[in-house]
């Protein structure tokens, strides 16, 4: 049988018609039944294991607010860089009227313009004042005072002696008393008592040993430090008396988060084999290094 091609302007007719009125279809009919089928992908949930898993979060829950309430640290502690203080330590006030040096010999004035006797550990023969007539009928050893050896100081070739920088002329060793120079008591130069200079302090050399340390104290750190993990040298200066006792101790390098004041605990509670001068005992001044180290 031959079918008939339909023509281009009926087909677009029908097409038109189809849209805007379409044919009525007879209602469908389902003759078929639905067959029920497992499904193959649903899973079984076990109480048991539903019950394990609410505990164990539960934990982990307990551990992690117990370990913020401690403070417990999650990562590695930051590096701490070690800063100190790099400025020069400043002077040391001069301990007149207790310890070190001055000298005078009861004169009416002022120790006068001259230049400075030979220095020396043990005073032997003391500088007096020379009246410009006499002669000595013995020779005497030379005039000594008794400073430190190694200490410089301007001099000059006047002949008489006396202070090179005094202002004042004439002839007076000062009005202090003693076999020395200046208005202190003792056989050393300028105010102060003692021996030495301008009550100044014995150094460390020329015939000076160095306090040796026969007991010390560990630092403690302090709590702002140990939560930090900071560390960090101390620089103590003190003076060590002539019975290895430490005195005017002061910090003049220190690092803070508290650790200074450990510091200047501990090294008040040093004791010392006091430095020694011709086998005596003399006071010196010294600085000690206190460090805290986390190991």
């Amino acid at each position: 049988m031959l079918m008939q091609e339909e023509g281009t302007f009926a087909s677009l007719l029908n097409s038109v018609r189809d849209v805007f009125f379409p044919a009525k279809l007879p209602p469908l009919v389902l003759e078929s039944k639905p067959i029920p089928v497992p499904d193959r992908m649903k899973t079984r949930q076990d109480p048991r294991a539903t019950a394990a898993s609410f505990v164990i979060y539960g934990l982990l829950i307990c551990l992690i607010a117990w370990m913020v309430n401690k403070k417990v640290q999650f990562a590695a502690p930051v590096k701490q860089i070690i800063v100190t203080n790099l400025a020069p330590p400043p002077e040391m006030p001069k301990m007149q009227d207790r310890m070190g040096g001055g000298g005078g010999q009861r004169g009416p004035t002022p120790v006068t313009k001259g230049h400075l006797p030979k220095f020396a550990d043990t005073q032997i023969t003391p500088p007096v004042v020379k009246q410009p007539l006499e002669q000595p009928k013995i020779k005497m050893p030379e005039e000594t005072i008794e400073v430190q050896k190694d200490l410089h100081m301007a001099n000059n070739t006047m002949p008489q002696i006396g202070m090179p920088n005094s202002p004042l002329l004439g002839a007076s060793l000062g009005n202090g008393r003693g076999s020395g120079l200046g208005s202190g008591s003792g056989s050393g130069l300028g105010p102060g008592t003692g021996g030495n200079y301008g009550g100044g302090l014995r150094h460390v050399g020329g015939g000076v040993s160095a306090p040796e340390v026969i007991y010390k104290v560990e630092p403690e750190f302090s709590e702002e430090a140990r939560k930090a993990k900071f560390m960090g040298v101390v620089t103590v200066n003190l003076i060590v008396d002539t019975k290895g006792l430490p005195q005017n101790v002061r910090v003049i390098r220190g690092v803070g988060m508290g650790l200074d004041d450990k510091a200047l605990e501990a090294v008040r509670q040093y004791r010392f084999k006091p430095a020694m001068e011709n086998g005596h005992p003399v006071p010196v001044q010294v600085n000690v290094e206190v460090n805290f180290q986390i190991f």
